[in-house]
């Protein structure tokens, strides 16, 4: 059997395939955080409680209602796009003109209440979801043993991932939504519903969310503390890549699962960390971020 470093190659590369899938999310989660702060100035940290809402929600279309995975692939990102929709008409539209504390105190208010009501319906022990049959077994790459669903969960996140990338960065609307935040006067002169926008940018960051915890549920337990147990992680990701860089969140996401998948090979005690040490390390040689614009 080949090894590197006295590491059987076959166990380095399925931390490597575990690095990317949890990367998958990080990047997810992170592109939703970065599309909310570049275009809206909002520190969303209700953005976890939002990822475990798209997970229960594709458990509770199963058990109560009876829809399978694929169609609440579909049907849970919209509903978590919808609340969001809610929370920023009611609440975060008042915030946009102070400093960004006070979204930040919001939406983490928002996130115990979220939390907390889930906590007292379900408990913490979490729920299972099963992996869609069509998903279901593995595949043999030669060197080494492929679960087909987790391979969906890297594909599909990249899809989605690449594609909000191009709208943004690419699109005449990406271009609207960029010049909305910074002279929303301007652009309500051609005839742009501005608040209507940023609305439903809002909603489609959260409904990213909501997405990746439909990935999630056939791949970790659906409980309530899903979600708080990953957004500092997300956050870390968001803030090494540059607040508000799209590529940035999507690069360094995938790039930071990896590292940390080779970590729990390497040096299992760090992996926890590392992520905060990379943050550290990369706040000290450039506060903007690997991908962030220096002012």
């Amino acid at each position: 059997m080949t090894e590197i470093f006295g590491i059987p190659i076959q166990a380095l590369l399925g931390q490597l395939l575990l690095g990317l899938v949890n990367g998958s999310f990080y990047a997810m989660l992170s592109l939703g955080l970065a599309v909310i702060f570049g275009l809206l100035n909002v520190i969303n940290f209700a953005h976890g409680a939002l990822y475990m809402v798209g997970a229960f929600l594709t458990w509770m279309g199963l058990a109560y209602l009876g829809l399978n995975y694929w169609v609440m692939l579909v049907v849970a990102p919209l509903v978590v796009g919808l609340f969001g929709i809610v929370i920023e008409r009611l609440l975060l539209r008042h915030l946009y003109k102070l400093d960004h504390l006070y979204g930040l105190l919001l939406t983490f208010g928002l996130t115990l209440l979220i939390e907390g009501l889930f906590r007292s319906v379900y408990g913490v022990s979490g729920q299972p979801y099963p992996t869609p049959e069509l998903l279901r077994g593995a595949t043999n790459l030669g060197f080494m043993i492929l679960p087909i669903y987790r391979g969906w969960v890297v594909v599909a996140s990249l899809v989605v991932c690449l594609a909000t990338w191009y709208v943004i960065e690419r699109t005449r609307l990406g271009a609207l939504l960029r010049a909305g935040t910074e002279n929303p006067r301007l652009v309500e002169a051609f005839g742009v519903n501005v608040p209507r926008m940023i609305t439903l940018t809002y909603g489609f960051g959260v409904a990213l969310a909501g997405f990746a915890g439909v990935l999630a549920a056939p791949v970790l337990q659906i409980s309530p503390l899903m979600g708080s147990n990953l957004i500092i992680v997300v956050f870390a990701v968001v803030v090494i890549g540059g607040m508000g860089s799209i590529m940035g969140a999507i690069v360094t996401g995938l790039g930071l699962g990896v590292i940390e998948g080779l970590t729990k090979v390497f040096w299992p005690e760090a992996s926890s960390t590392v992520v905060f040490i990379i943050m550290a390390i990369v706040l000290l040689l450039r506060p903007a971020g690997l991908f962030g614009k220096e002012k």
